[in-house]
């Protein structure tokens, strides 16, 4: 054999180990597209789509840390710690009858390690100003501060509420079931009506609101309006009950005001004073014992979304003892 037949005869088995290898080769498969997750900015900072979806969730909530201190505030002496875990969850997306939202709030909240309670704070549905499922009453709106108390009770129950909005001005309508009253009867009726109204114009606010409670057949009133004076915001509020009932007995009636002083960007200081006539049941009636409140809150933000309160409250009841308390409080929201 030659060299010139060697080399002929390495070339061709080149060639054919090379058509093997063409034969065999591996083609890579093209990427699958990825679907990022898309800002939603229809309805505000902080909503994104659900992937496959056109409904936009936010997710928001806080990490709480709080001590309170008073007469026998843990039972056994004068403080108490607990912590507060909560989250919340806002769907919304667009129908022919405006946006549709769904929110849901779980809250854990732990006084200790083996005292804890998780519960669910919120979860409700809202359209075209219709809402149905648990939700706070107009009645747990207050002042800024800390020292007003201008609701009894729950506020949070299983409700059926229209509420009219236009522009800065709003009026609804609330049918709310009142079993965990305490003044509902073993055979009660469980319902109650609440009628709100309220609105802004220009740097004064206000709220009317009212409710009757069809076990007792006995209602409250209430009046509150904001108005931004000098280096702070003035509020004032005023209610009346006819008698016992689910949304005021803490007296037949009582007055309140503070004055919100924003003293710095990151710091608030909130003074309030509250009257009581009538203050207090005796029986199924109003004492005829009057009681007045002093207190001071500050509202201090150390860093963004990192906040701390502190809160001192005074009560001076006629023919009673009175009471100071107050928490310190650290907060982180997201």
């Amino acid at each position: 054999m030659n060299i010139k037949s060697l080399l002929l005869g390495s070339a061709a088995a080149l060639a054919v180990v090379s058509g093997a290898q063409a034969a065999d080769a591996i083609v890579a498969a093209e990427p699958e597209a990825v679907e990022y997750v898309r800002v939603c900015d229809a309805y505000g900072t902080g909503y994104f789509y659900i992937p496959g979806t056109e409904t936009c969730l936010k997710i928001e909530g806080y990490v709480r840390f709080q001590v309170n201190a008073g007469p026998n505030e843990s039972g056994s002496s004068d403080w108490d710690a607990f912590t507060r875990g909560q989250v919340q969850f806002t769907a919304k997306s667009d129908t022919e009858y405006g946006p549709l939202t769904g929110v849901i709030v779980l809250q854990a909240n732990a006084d200790n390690a083996s005292e804890q309670a998780t519960i669910l704070d919120s979860a409700y549905i809202d359209i075209a100003g219709f809402r149905a499922g648990l939700f706070y009453s107009w009645w747990d709106d207050g002042l800024s501060g800390e020292t007003d108390v201008l609701a009894s009770h729950e506020t949070l129950h299983n409700s059926i509420r229209y509420q009219y909005e236009s522009g800065d001005f709003y009026a609804g309508i609330s049918v709310d079931e009142l079993e965990d009253s305490i003044h509902a009867p073993e055979t009660a009726n469980n319902v109650g009506v609440a009628l709100g109204l309220g609105g802004k114009a220009g740097a004064f606010s206000y709220q009317l609101i009212g409710g009757y409670d069809t076990d007792t057949e006995e209602g409250a009133i209430r009046g509150m309006g904001t108005v931004a004076i000098g280096p702070g915001t003035l509020g004032l509020a005023a209610a009346w009950a006819s008698g016992a009932n689910a949304y005021y007995d803490e007296s037949e009636w009582t007055v309140a005001a503070e004055y919100a002083i924003q003293a710095t960007d990151k710091l608030k200081i909130t003074p309030g004073v509250q009257y009581f006539g009538s203050y207090g049941l005796a029986g199924d009636d109003f004492s005829d014992n009057d009681a007045w409140k002093v207190g001071l809150t500050v509202d201090y933000q150390i860093v963004e979304n990192f906040y701390a309160k502190a809160s001192v409250q005074y009560l001076d009841e006629d023919n009673g003892d009175d009471v100071t308390t107050g928490y310190f409080r650290l907060q982180r929201a997201f």
